[in-house]
């Protein structure tokens, strides 16, 4: 059987048990019947360094069918009439093999940029180790992501401490562990790294365009382009070493105008920079990239920057929801069942929402899709009419607060009942990373783990 894990934002004991479900060839001791009918269909839009379309479609298919098992098993150990409290809680099943072909087709598409996972995105310590040991940098924010990252082996060199504005505890702290990349976007934060840490190697953020990002940051942070020479000049009169420039368009950017206007505007910074004798060598291009529309960014994107900057200019990334929103599944229990003869409805109730996993709907402006898993022991995951039909239903989280709402109304093709199962499939990004245990529900779900792709197994193995 798989191994089930606890997610945590900690440093992790690597002890063997940990990654043990990666050594069972997924060898499912199945208790039901075969699964037929089950697999989604899957629509791979470019191949992945060293393989063909074929394989890539192969690998993703693998990845469906040991979810679909996953999820299957899980569900069907669990009776709702006699398990331990808590025993029906939500979960995950996660596809680390689909983090691993983001990660080549990353390197396909853009090359020349070098991925630092945005930590905040999805702490899971799989992801992790995983794109540590692919060789990825890392975005952190915090003292507990640097610890939880270097917990894991990996160098200081490799993290950007992407925050423009840090407690001055924090700043000391990164001192003491030489995690010298840091960004700024004002006056105050050089004085402040001056002070405490006047060896770290400096990104200038700027402000952007990210008026259609899911989630805008430049009304929070980025120095304005007329500020910037200012900026350089007195970072330069307090000899702090300014490596680079860094922007974000965005979390979920909607395409690659906005990048390209960054990376126009960091080349005027750029050359600010040598007007005044500041020899800059580091650009930061930050997220946004979604799974969606990344070959439409990157083939606007890679041009534009080597248009604007030649090879000796080093290129990073901060990249996020791109690597994990397609590797996790959710599965929920429906706890309770209300009708409402007046609007022809039912509402359901079930025990994740958004004060659990569900706060991207809060948070991240998602719409998450309620999708049957289960509905009187038939099993639907992947049937193309699981999202769908006759049924108007709205659903519920499990808090008594009103505002625990999944969603206002959708379609679904049965009248759902207590004890059946639905899930919401993309769901790695900034869901399980921002679970609170508000009403004392769970936020500690459990992550039950497979892997589609060999070579993902064999670098966790090593």
């Amino acid at each position: 059987m798989t191994e089930v894990a606890r997610n945590a934002l900690c440093a992790p004991s690597l002890s063997a048990h940990t990654y043990d479900v990666l050594t069972e060839n997924f060898d499912f001791k199945m208790t039901c019947e075969p699964i037929t009918g089950v697999l989604p269909s899957i629509a791979i839009s470019n191949p992945v360094p060293n393989t063909d379309t074929a394989s890539t479609v192969s690998g993703a298919i693998h990845g469906q069918a040991l979810v679909s098992r996953a999820l299957r098993n899980r569900v069907k150990g669990v009776d709702a009439d006699s398990c331990n409290p808590g025993g029906e809680d939500s979960f995950f099943v996660a596809d680390i093999g689909e983090v691993y072909r983001q990660h080549m087709r990353w390197k396909l598409n853009l090359p020349r940029v070098e991925p630092f996972y945005a930590v905040k995105c999805n702490p899971d310590l799989k992801v992790l180790k995983l794109l540590a040991r692919l060789g990825t940098g890392f975005d952190c924010a915090s003292k507990k992501e640097m610890d939880l990252v270097m917990s894991l082996g990996v160098s200081p060199s490799r993290i950007v401490y992407a925050h423009p504005c840090k407690a001055a505890s924090f700043v000391r702290y990164a001192a003491q562990r030489e995690v010298r990349k840091m960004t700024f976007d004002n006056a105050e934060e050089l004085y402040k790294i001056k002070r405490f840490f006047p060896g770290a190697e400096l990104l200038l953020r700027i402000i952007t365009d990210d008026t259609g990002a899911l989630c805008q940051f430049s009304m929070k942070y980025g120095a304005s382009l007329h500020s910037v020479e200012h900026l350089l000049k007195l970072a330069q009169d307090l000899e702090l070493n300014v490596i680079g420039v860094s922007f974000h368009v965005g979390s979920g950017a909607s395409g690659g105008n906005a990048y390209v206007d960054a990376v126009r505007n960091a080349s005027k910074v750029f050359d600010h920079a040598a007007a005044l004798g500041i020899t800059l060598t580091t650009l930061d291009i930050g997220g946004g990239f979604c799974d969606e529309n990344f070959e439409e960014i990157a083939s606007v994107l890679g041009p534009a920057i080597d248009a604007h900057f030649p090879s000796t200019v080093r290129v990073l990334a901060e990249p996020g929801r791109y690597y994990v929103a397609t590797a996790f599944t959710l599965a929920s229990h429906v706890i309770a069942r209300r009708e409402v003869p007046q609007l022809d409805s039912i509402m359901l109730y079930l025990n994740d929402g958004v004060y659990g996993n569900m706060n991207c709907i809060l948070f991240d402006h998602q719409k998450p899709v309620v999708r049957v898993l289960t509905h009187r022991n038939r099993y639907m995951y992947g049937l193309p009419d699981n999202c769908s039909g006759h049924i108007t239903a709205s659903v519920w989280g499990p808090t008594c607060d009103g505002i625990d709402c999944v969603t206002n109304k959708c379609q679904l093709p049965y009248a759902l009942e207590v004890g059946d199962w639905v899930y919401f499939d993309n769901f790695g990004a900034y869901t399980l990373s921002a679970a609170t245990g508000f009403n004392g529900f769970n936020d500690q779900c459990d992550v039950i783990y497979v892997c589609s792709e060999s070579g993902a197994t064999s670098l966790l193995n090593k």
